[in-house]
C-alpha cells in the first residue's frame, strides 16, 4: 500500500522532485569542486580507509580494505575520474530528473562506498532519502525530463522477445 502510494502520488511526486533536486545538488556540487579544483586524488582517502581497518575498534571492515588496497588504489587515477565525474554526472541526472532510477543506483553505490570506507558525514541521509527515489520509481522523475524520455524510449525500443525463445498462445 504504501509502496503504491509513493509510485503514483502526484503530490509525492512533487515531494520526490524536491529531495531528488536537494541529492542532485550535493553531488553536482561535490563533483564539480573535485573536477575544478585540478588536484583531486581519491588515494589519500583510500589509505585512509585501509589504516581505519585496523585496531581494536575498526570503521572499516576488513574485506573491503581489501579491495582498496589491492584494487582501488592501484588505479587510483582511474577512481578519482570516477568519482569526481560520477558524482558530477549522477548530480545532473538527479537535478534534470533523466534516468533518474539509474542515477540513484549510482548515487546510493557510491553512497556505500564511502560509508564502508568509514565516512559518515551526510552519508546516511543520503542513502535514506535515495531509498525513497528508488522504490518510487518512475514517480521521482515525473516531473522531470523522465515525463518525455521515459515514454519515448518505450515507444521506440519496446520489449522484444529473444529470436530462440518460443512463443505460445
Amino acid at each position: 500500500m504504501f509502496v503504491n502510494f509513493i509510485r503514483n502520488n502526484k503530490v509525492v511526486a512533487g515531494v520526490l522532485a524536491f529531495l531528488r533536486i536537494y541529492i542532485g545538488y550535493q553531488w553536482l556540487t561535490g563533483g564539480y569542486g573535485k573536477i575544478t579544483g585540478g588536484s583531486f586524488d581519491a588515494s589519500g582517502f583510500m589509505q585512509g580507509a585501509i589504516a581505519g581497518a585496523g585496531g581494536e575498534h575498526p570503521a572499516v571492515q576488513g574485506w573491503w580494505a581489501n579491495f582498496l588496497e589491492t584494487f582501488a588504489l592501484p588505479n587510483a587515477e582511474l577512481f578519482s575520474f570516477m568519482v569526481m565525474w560520477g558524482e558530477f554526472l549522477v548530480g545532473l541526472a538527479l537535478i534534470l530528473g533523466i534516468f533518474t532510477n539509474f542515477a540513484a543506483l549510482m548515487a546510493i553505490t557510491m553512497n556505500f562506498a564511502f560509508l564502508f570506507s568509514g565516512t559518515v558525514s551526510t552519508n546516511a541521509q543520503m542513502v535514506l532519502i535515495t531509498v525513497f527515489i528508488l522504490v518510487a520509481g518512475y514517480n521521482a522523475g515525473r516531473f522531470g525530463l523522465d515525463r518525455w524520455v521515459v515514454p519515448f524510449l518505450k515507444a521506440h525500443y519496446p520489449n522484444q522477445k529473444h529470436k530462440n525463445e518460443t512463443v505460445t498462445a
